[in-house]
C-alpha cells in the first residue's frame, strides 16, 4: 500500500471533508423529508417523530463509523469508499502521485466489477 505525502494528506483531508458535507447534506434532506410528510398529514406525529428519530440516528451511525477516528493510514480507503459512492471523482484525483491513483482506481476497478 502506498504512502501519502504531506501535500496529499492534506488533499485527502479536503476530499474527505467534502464527503462529510455530502453526508451531512443527505442526512438533513433524509429529516426535511421526514418532517414535510409529517407537515403534509401523510403520518401522525408519534409515526414523524419515531421516523425523524430512526432517520437521524442511522445516519449519525454511518457518518461516525465511516468518518470517525480515520488516521492518515486510512486516507486512501477513504477516498476510495467515496470514489464508489460517488461523492468524489476520477478527477478529483489528479493531484495525487500516479501511484497512488492507480491503487486507489485498482480497489474501484475489483470492487466494481
Amino acid at each position: 500500500m502506498s504512502t501519502l505525502s504531506k501535500s496529499e494528506k492534506r488533499i485527502a483531508r479536503e476530499l474527505i471533508s467534502k464527503g462529510l458535507q455530502v453526508e451531512f447534506e443527505k442526512a438533513l434532506n433524509d429529516a426535511y423529508t421526514v418532517l414535510q410528510n409529517w407537515k403534509n398529514k401523510e403520518m401522525n406525529n408519534s409515526d414523524a417523530y419515531y421516523l425523524l428519530f430512526k432517520t437521524v440516528k442511522d445516519n449519525d451511525k454511518h457518518i461516525a463509523f465511516r468518518y470517525h477516528g480515520i488516521g492518515g493510514s486510512d486516507y486512501i480507503d477513504m477516498i476510495f469508499m467515496l470514489l464508489l459512492d460517488g461523492i468524489v471523482s476520477e478527477d478529483d484525483l489528479k493531484e495525487f502521485r500516479e501511484e497512488v491513483r492507480n491503487e486507489i482506481m485498482m480497489m474501484y476497478r475489483i470492487r466494481k466489477g
